[in-house]
């Protein structure tokens, strides 16, 4: 008889071996056949150490201070994964050149990302509300702790609310849906580790598109965004009828588009022009019949500009289509569950039973056991209830009822629109937050009206539980990221969400301190003490909303009904109604670039007859477009940053192109058709360069 086998020995021990994805990692699977990772559930692989819980725990309380304060002053996030991941594979080669240590393996830095992304989830989830707090007045009744507990309990709740549909997600849904963002990460993440051609593509990418990026928008070398407003023969049109189409100019938009695919860009790009080319010059066209504001308008429809009638009429439409997209999706899944359900109460009872939990499962599937998912939610809703009733409603009469009905609708909202923010993150990378944050508060604040709490409670009450979905949608957006990166290399499930928990509470604290810091020295609003306040868009759009239901201005149903009416048409017609909701709700001119880089992709593919070259022509431009989202990512973080220096020191770092005499007037006039052409020269350089991919023996 022979002796047993000794375990695997570590594996990926070196910083430069030639480590690959497997050609199954992007394609549906035929049955019966089974996806293998990179790192194999056999291999015994170092993933949670002191040096990666270090480096995640740093990276987040770093990047929850700049995403905090970034989306205060600029209304917009940044992409925290990405640059992360840079930066693990940078100190995975300063560990062996430096510090004469072994490299980082791939699992140890998936760890780092992991722990480190929750900086930009726990971000957005509290910037978007928490500071419509001090914008209402309302920070008398609040305190550090009341709004560090409300991203914490959001980001554990959306942990625990996308666990059960992880399997779905990941391995039944392998192939089918693009993962525009886990994708490039997972490249980065590979090239890093692989060196040689492909880390040297990937990185020559990301400088381009930095320095794209950077000379366009930040220096204003060309206008950031084509438009055809600006153009002189067809601004009539858009004066006169408000017909507008826009395009973004921007590497990192073009990168998305890339690896998304055309199918997909394309029913989001079908949305867009239903919303801006349609519906936006219907209502133009009606104002000429409607002398007076509409909706609680400022300006009458005639005066007003083609984007304005977008987000005050039309947007919301997008917002019914999305919510209604999110109630079709919930049940198109309801078999997976009631099969997840299932399972947790079988794993539940079990173990009251005394009989232990279930089958042993291989490393690349352990996950949080079912049981520990549902006494998660169960905890995680005792623990909000808790809050609600003695720190946000302690004294007032009924707290009890209302903390409760509060709970309720907290899990139900959150529930509901969690696999809706996974979806919309695993179809184009952009989860429509601020669209279903919004509806939570509208529908939480009519309820709870209706229950007799108005005024600074109610006001006060109806943000706490925005801010708990919000940030519940954004963990889920990012968990499922992390999951599909998990699975393509071969991550432990179960590491990634305890990881996730850690960075959550990390983050939490770290953003609560910069919001309280900024309130204090700079303010969200105007006023004696603030002339001159942070912008804090979200915030400021969110409690004029909260002002609106709660006051005279009253709810558009009967948009969000049109739009629920537009998403099930979709639906019908065998197209995605999420993706079609997403495009209505989406500016155009981030939605239209996503076609140009999914049509050099189909262009690619089709390039030559010859299958293996093809995939090899297609797979080169894949790193390149995973380049440029990095590239575009690091480049939106330093913008920012000097934009911060700029302003404190008052002093300019950035220097305006359009400010250098008769170079700068030739590229004001310029702008719009030399971004326009630059574009598209990036696209056709992208296309013939992958064309040089040769098939590797």
């Amino acid at each position: 008889m022979s002796a047993p086998r000794a375990p695997q020995p570590a594996v990926d021990p070196n910083p430069s071996e030639d480590v690959r994805l497997p050609e199954s990692a992007f394609r549906e699977l035929p049955p019966g056949e089974r996806y293998q990772p990179v790192v194999p559930a056999t291999a015994t692989v170092a993933e949670v150490t002191l040096r990666a819980i270090a480096q995640g725990l740093f990276w987040s309380v770093v990047f929850s201070a700049a995403a905090t304060y970034i989306a205060l002053k600029l209304g917009q996030g940044i992409e925290s994964a990405i640059p992360i991941s840079i930066l693990a594979i940078g100190f995975s080669v300063l560990a062996v050149r430096f510090l004469k240590s072994r490299a980082s393996t791939l699992l140890e830095n998936v760890h780092v990302l992991a722990i480190g992304a929750t900086s930009g989830i726990v971000a957005g989830g509290s910037v978007f509300t928490m500071p419509a707090i001090y914008i209402l007045g309302l920070e008398e009744r609040s305190s550090y702790w009341q709004i560090f507990l409300v991203p914490l309990l959001g980001a554990v709740l959306g942990v625990f609310l996308l666990a059960p549909f992880r399997r779905y997600f990941v391995r039944d849904l392998h192939g089918k849906l693009p993962y525009p963002e886990a994708r490039a990460t997972t490249e980065i993440l590979v090239a890093g580790k692989r060196g040689g051609q492909s880390a040297a593509i990937l990185s020559v990418s990301a400088l381009v598109a930095a320095a794209f990026d950077f000379i366009g928008p930040a220096m204003k070398g060309w206008a950031e965004v084509f438009s055809t407003g600006s153009i002189r023969w067809l601004a009539p049109l858009a004066e006169r009828h408000k017909a507008i189409f826009t395009m973004n100019t921007s590497a990192a938009v073009f990168g998305l588009g890339y690896i998304m695919g055309v199918d997909y860009a394309a029913i989001i790009l079908a949305g867009s022009f239903v919303s801006f080319l349609v519906l936006v010059p219907l209502f133009g066209w009606l104002g000429q019949y409607i002398p007076a504001p509409i909706l609680g308008g400022a300006l009458p429809l005639a005066e007003m500009a083609a984007e304005d009638i977008f987000f005050d009429y039309v947007r919301p439409i997008g917002i019914g289509g999305i919510f209604a997209a999110g109630v079709i999706s919930i049940l198109k899944m309801s078999p997976v569950i009631a099969q997840a359900s299932r399972q947790a109460v079988g794993e539940v009872v079990r173990l009251v039973r005394g009989k232990g939990g279930g089958p042993a499962v291989e490393r690349t599937d352990d996950s949080l056991p079912m049981s520990t998912v549902l006494l998660g939610i169960v905890a995680t809703g005792f623990a909000i209830f808790l809050y609600f009733r003695f720190s946000v409603l302690a004294g007032l009469s009924g707290a009890t009822g209302v903390a409760l009905i509060s709970v309720g609708m907290t899990l139900l909202i959150a529930f509901l629109f969690a696999a809706v923010s996974a979806w919309a993150i695993a179809m184009i990378s952009i989860t429509p937050i601020s669209g279903m944050t919004l509806t939570t508060l509208i529908v939480t604040a009519i309820v709870l009206a209706g229950l007799g709490l108005s005024g600074p409670d109610g006001m006060l009450q109806t943000l706490l539980i925005g801010g708990v979905v919000c940030t519940a949608l954004s963990m889920a957006g990012s968990l499922v990221t992390q999951y599909k990166i998990g699975y393509w290399l071969g991550a432990t499930p179960r590491k990634i969400e305890i990881a996730n928990l850690l960075g959550a509470v990390v983050a939490s604290a770290a953003t609560t301190a910069v919001i309280l810091l900024m309130a204090k020295v700079y303010g969200f609003s105007p006023s004696a003490l603030h002339p001159n306040p942070l912008p804090a868009p979200q915030p400021n759009a969110m409690a004029a909303v909260l002002q609106g239901v709660m006051g005279d201005a009253g709810t558009p149903w009967f948009l969000y009904a049109i739009g629920a009416v537009f998403a099930v048409a979709a639906e019908l017609t065998g197209v995605s109604g999420l993706a079609f909701a997403l495009g209505m709700y989406l500016p155009m001119d981030l939605n239209s670039p996503l076609v140009v880089g999914a049509a050099v992709a189909w262009l690619v593919k089709r390039s030559t007859p010859d299958e293996a070259l093809a995939g090899a022509r297609h797979e080169r431009g894949t790193l390149v477009a995973s380049g440029f989202i990095a590239g575009g990512a690091l480049v939106g973080v330093l913008t920012a940053l000097l934009r911060f220096f700029e302003d404190s020191s008052g002093r300019t770092l950035i220097p305006d192109m359009t400010s250098w005499g008769g170079a700068g007037a030739w590229l004001g006039e310029w702008s719009n058709w030399l971004g326009f052409a630059l574009f598209l020269g990036l696209a056709l350089a992208v296309y013939l360069d992958a064309k040089r991919a040769r098939v590797e023996p």
